[in-house]
């Protein structure tokens, strides 16, 4: 028994370790909005909801928990991680239908890191809300893996996150990534191509006219498969946006709970929640591909 404890605290001390590029900031301690007036560090609120059932993923409890410690160890933001979507909303409501009595809100935070799973389940009210954060407010939306698999019902958020879940045609494979963009803060730190495993989600309703492309999946050396609708060999794994006076940042990484482990993985949304956050700049002005691949900074 005792060498079975041994052993998981040196895995916690390695798991620690990890974090290390992050792990020398002061000015750690409390949450939300007090602690905003406190330390004056932003506030991120770290949504996933899963309640529908649908395309569950194994990853999304660690990879929230990453993205805390980060925010926690860097001493950059501070974080509230929630699971229900009742704070989805400037005014958020209990069960009973009374206010809620603290806690966070559209009204309290200054950026979301998403990985909500298919239709989350908003009122009109709280569509609006969410769009206005982002669009009116200026606030920043982070979104993994998952992401684009919420609302298919809600064009409105397609046209936010920059676009929806159209399938993952060849599962969990190992293909080569291009990064389009070598200066974007959340990209800079990967080699021009590398190889990696992963849940490539394909993208539909995207347009390069409207997001820059920082990743792309190399589908020429990928089989051919029938379930791939993208006939101009763009597909598109991660990209940054405005979308009226907010940040928003997407990636199709992250379908494993290990891959929240790479250190590449979790610096890219780590740096893209600074971004949102607008803590750091990068140019997102679109670039066609041939552009994009021919350019690349």
């Amino acid at each position: 028994m005792h060498k079975i404890h041994k052993k998981l605290l040196c895995l916690m001390c390695l798991f620690v370790a990890s974090f290390s590029p992050f792990a020398g900031a002061q000015g750690r301690g409390g949450r939300g909005a007090a602690a905003r007036q406190r330390t004056g560090k932003k506030v991120v609120l770290a949504w996933a909801d899963t309640r529908n059932g649908i395309g569950q993923h194994d990853s999304v409890s660690h990879a929230l928990a990453v993205m805390e410690r980060l925010g926690y160890e860097s001493g950059v933001y501070d974080t509230y991680i929630r699971t229900d979507s009742a704070i989805i909303s400037k005014k958020p409501l209990m069960t009973t239908g009374q206010p809620a009595s603290g806690g966070p809100s559209l009204a309290n935070v200054d950026a979301i890191f998403f990985l909500g799973h298919r239709e989350v389940d908003l009122t009109p009210e709280q569509k609006s809300d969410l769009l206005s954060f982002v669009k009116d407010e200026g606030k920043g939306f982070v979104a993994a893996h998952t992401g684009t698999t919420a609302f298919l019902s809600w064009p409105e958020f397609a046209d936010m996150i920059g676009g929806q879940y159209d399938d993952h045609p060849w599962g969990v494979t190992t293909a080569p990534v291009i990064t389009e963009d070598s200066e974007f803060p959340a990209t800079r730190h990967f080699p021009p191509v590398f190889t990696f495993t992963d849940e490539f989600y394909q993208t539909k309703s995207f347009s390069r006219e409207k997001s820059r492309v920082l990743l792309r999946l190399d589908m020429s050396k990928l089989p051919q498969n029938p379930n791939v609708r993208i006939t101009n060999g763009d597909f598109p794994l991660a990209w940054a946006k405005m979308y009226g006076k907010g940040r928003v940042f997407y990636s199709s990484l992250g379908h494993d709970a290990k891959t929240w482990d790479n250190p590449d993985v979790y610096r890219m949304y780590f740096e893209a929640i600074k971004w949102a956050l607008g803590l750091t700049n990068g140019d997102v002005t679109p670039r066609a591909m041939a552009a994009a691949a021919g350019e690349r900074k």
